[in-house]
């Protein structure tokens, strides 16, 4: 996923490190092995490849992401759309910088291929469209965090943190009773006071373009997103749904990003020129 991972945990009696080691890593290849478009032999690879009309079969893991990401494009209006691959590509944000063009037949010609309404999920297959490219950076990572958190959870070790590119989930307790306590960062320059959170069973993720540049890429215009919005960082149960919704409010911008997270009842704060906070949010910290 071109990023790093990390997992602090309280070992149970009798763990063997390695063993956990070994666990997280399995299960990490076979997220890539499945979602990263960075791997010409993936399964998402295959599918961008396809040819129209084609169905797939598509993994468990796979599937939940799909059925995830499609959800949240519909809530959110299609600011969230994990179907805008080739426009990612254009912009210089894919796997291949022979893509990256500004020129605007290309721009046109990929809009119209591109779009989470094309997309057609039943039965376990997904059906290829025609020149459809799926990107799911936006929420595969998400995903990866919670399954690692389960995987340890099945190994039985019910305390942890984990964490994959910035994006956390926390599990249990530390060894000395605290929850897992994590800061969410601030956009350089940006003098804002720290905003702490109890990771108890629940995961944060952020999304912002103050570390890789405008990334985030609007469906609506094919281009980078210029709303004024610095970062997002999303509270959820699931690492997934909050990797998904901080892409989505980006996108949205910061009156449009706070009256959805409002409406989804979602816990968010989006850093602009200043900083909003949704209710969902001002009543957890006030809790």
């Amino acid at each position: 996923m071109g990023t790093s991972w990390s997992v602090r945990f309280a070992a149970p009696a009798g763990c063997d490190p390695a063993a956990v080691e070994a666990a997280i890593l399995a299960r990490l290849d076979t997220i890539i092995v499945e979602m990263s478009h960075w791997r010409a032999d993936s399964l998402i690879s295959a599918y961008n490849r396809a040819e129209a009309g084609s169905w797939h079969s598509l993994p468990d893991d796979f599937a939940a992401v799909i059925v995830t990401a499609l959800d949240v494009a519909a809530r959110s209006g299609g600011a969230f759309d994990p179907a805008i691959g080739r426009l990612v590509g254009l912009a210089g944000f894919g796997p291949d910088p022979a893509l990256r063009s500004d020129a605007t037949t290309a721009l046109t010609l990929a809009r119209q291929n591109a779009g989470w309404r094309r997309l057609r999920f039943r039965d376990g297959r997904l059906l290829q469209p025609g020149g459809l490219t799926l990107d799911l950076s936006g929420i595969a990572k998400g995903h990866a965090v919670d399954t690692v958190a389960d995987a340890l959870g099945a190994l039985g070790i019910a305390h942890a943190l984990v964490e994959i590119g910035g994006e956390l989930v926390g599990r249990g307790v530390r060894p000395d009773g605290d929850p897992w306590w994590v800061d969410l960062e601030n956009p350089p320059g940006n003098p804002l006071p720290p905003l702490r959170i109890a990771l108890h069973g629940i995961a944060v993720a952020t999304s912002g373009d103050y570390r890789r540049g405008a990334h985030s890429i609007d469906p609506r215009t094919g281009r980078s997103t210029d709303n004024g919005v610095r970062s997002v960082s999303v509270i959820h149960t699931s690492a997934m749904l909050a990797d998904a919704w901080a892409t989505a409010l980006t996108v949205a911008g910061p009156e449009a990003g706070l009256d959805l997270a409002r409406r989804e009842g979602i816990a968010a704060r989006i850093v602009g020129d200043r900083e909003w906070l949704s209710p969902a949010l001002v009543e957890m910290l006030e809790y």
